[in-house]
């Protein structure tokens, strides 16, 4: 390498060196030069040689084939929207709701608030019903159009739509409501329609992909995914459904729609949701498949669900309860109260005793209880065992009918539609030996004409016309065959009155 730098002219003898000299040092400048193209060194470091620089980085060792094929993936939420999203449907209702308005402030025939109060008040009678419209999500599980939704998304509808995947429509007959699940059954008259496979809810756990379909807000064939937060949920006044906790999105809309797991298939009923603000919080809950199945079924076969009873009331142990009862640690269902006349008095269930077990399946906590009762069929017996004076004991007791049952049930397109305005269900044996009747229907709620007339929940419907009823569906049908006016026959405490209806 040479540098050139300015420098005094100096003359050629004072320069000169002896030949041999000059060897030297072009000898010893090559070996240096060599010598620094190996290594480089700079405030006392050795950096690595060029050559070790370009050999090439070490190989990372591949992982076996079977180590290679658990590596975990993403889950494909698109593959089950595709497949059972044309089975998902969207649902809207429209019903009646009361208006109370408040009086319009007295003004001043020249002051402007009068004129605006004037124009711009709601031009709606006091005290009637005005138009009112819900919108919700459903799922079909038969071919031939029946659907599956939340309860209170069609709970007092007078009219009913569905609107498939397809965008066609069709106008829905209620099969029967719920409301201790909060499950209903639809029938829309089609054939041929894409059906959703139903799964098992015990097979998924905490930690699972699940994904919702629905229509939040009116957004139809919305997917939202999340995980299971949690499993067996108890949530207050909802004492006969475990529920499926999980961090779906669900909003207003989304109500009744499908919860799937990984395989496609439905495990849960997308219900309802904890928050402060009346929106999606990370708190969603769904109703477990197997559970609204079995409602399903006695919807489609009775037009009601019937529960088992077995006449307690129970509360939650903590650690100092179980204590003071001589239990090691706080699990099963403490009864604090039996009302004289249920089956857990006359089986000589006290309060203060501790149900651990029903018909063997341990229990761990209060809020197992009243759905494995309620599973039970009315009349069978139960093994109830017990935690008392420090020792398990085990108590035989004839399960009842829970009295309180509240189901609007089979309504049918008439009475759907508004014809009687009026949601009722069958009378319980109990119910029918404190009335003293046989047969009639009870009703549950009454809107339109019934709720002009003057009929209100619990009311027992005896005769249309003179003709007995003896279950909701007659009394559709003769609510079907009827002209403009109707008499009904109703029962109201100890009193029998003739009501009549002016349905128009």
């Amino acid at each position: 390498m040479f540098i050139q730098r300015q420098t005094p002219l100096i003359r050629e003898e004072e320069t000169a060196m002896p030949k041999n000299v000059m060897l030297s040092a072009l000898i010893a400048a090559s070996i240096l030069a060599a010598m620094g193209a190996g290594y480089v060194r700079y405030g006392g470091y050795t950096l690595v040689p060029k050559s070790d620089l370009m050999q090439p980085p070490p190989q990372t060792p591949q992982l076996p084939e079977a180590a290679a094929r658990a590596t975990p993936s993403l889950p494909d939420f698109a593959a089950i929207v595709r497949r059972n999203g044309p089975a998902v449907v969207n649902i809207s209702v429209t019903g009646t709701s009361r208006v109370n308005l408040p009086e319009m402030p007295q003004f001043d025939p020249n002051d402007p608030f009068g004129e605006f109060f004037r124009r711009f008040q709601p031009q709606i009678p006091r005290g009637e019903d005005a138009p009112a419209h819900g919108l919700g999500s459903g799922f079909i599980i038969r071919p031939n159009g029946l659907i599956l939704t939340n309860a209170h998304v069609v709970n007092g509808a007078q009219e009913v739509t569905v609107k498939l995947n397809d965008r066609r429509e069709f106008k829905a007959r209620i099969i029967g409501i719920d409301k201790p699940t909060d499950v209903a059954l639809l029938k829309i008259e089609a054939d041929g329609l894409p059906v959703v496979p139903l799964g098992d809810p015990a097979r998924s756990g905490p930690g699972d992909w699940v994904v919702a379909i629905g229509s939040p807000f009116g957004f139809e064939n919305s997917v939202t995914a999340g995980i299971i937060s949690a499993k067996s949920r108890s949530l207050p006044e909802e004492t006969y459904v475990p529920f499926i906790q999980t961090d779906v999105a669900v909003n207003p809309g989304n109500s009744g729609g499908p919860l799937f797991n990984l395989s496609g298939e439905v495990i849960g009923i997308n219900s309802q949701i904890y928050s402060r603000t009346g929106g999606y919080q990370g708190l969603s809950f769904a109703i477990p498949i197997d559970v609204a199945l079995k409602v399903e079924k006695q919807l489609l076969a009775d037009g009601k669900v019937s529960r088992g009873r077995l006449g307690v009331g129970i509360q939650e142990l903590n650690q100092s309860l179980a204590e003071s009862f001589g239990l090691d640690r706080p699990t099963g269902a403490l009864v604090d109260s039996v009302p004289n006349d249920g089956p857990a008095a006359k089986a000589g269930i006290k309060p203060g005793d501790v149900i651990l077990s029903l018909n063997g399946q341990p229990i761990e906590n209060s809020g197992q209880l009243p759905p494995l009762v309620a599973d039970i069929k009315p009349g069978s017996e139960a093994k109830v065992g017990i935690w008392r004076n420090g020792k398990r004991e085990e108590i035989t007791v004839q399960v009842g009918e829970m009295p309180d049952t509240q189901q609007a049930a089979a309504t049918g397109n008439g009475l759907a539609k508004g014809r009687l305005g009026l949601a009722v269900r069958p009378l319980s044996p109990e119910e029918q030996r404190a009335a003293d009747v046989d047969g009639g229907v009870l009703v549950e709620a009454s809107a339109g004409p019934a709720e002009r007339a003057g009929i209100r929940p619990g009311d027992v419907i005896l005769a249309l016309n003179g003709h007995a009823v003896a279950n909701p569906g007659e009394l559709r049908e003769l609510a079907d065959r009827a002209d403009k006016h109707v008499a009904l026959l109703v029962q109201r405490g100890g009193t029998r009155i003739f009501v009549p209806l002016d349905l128009g």
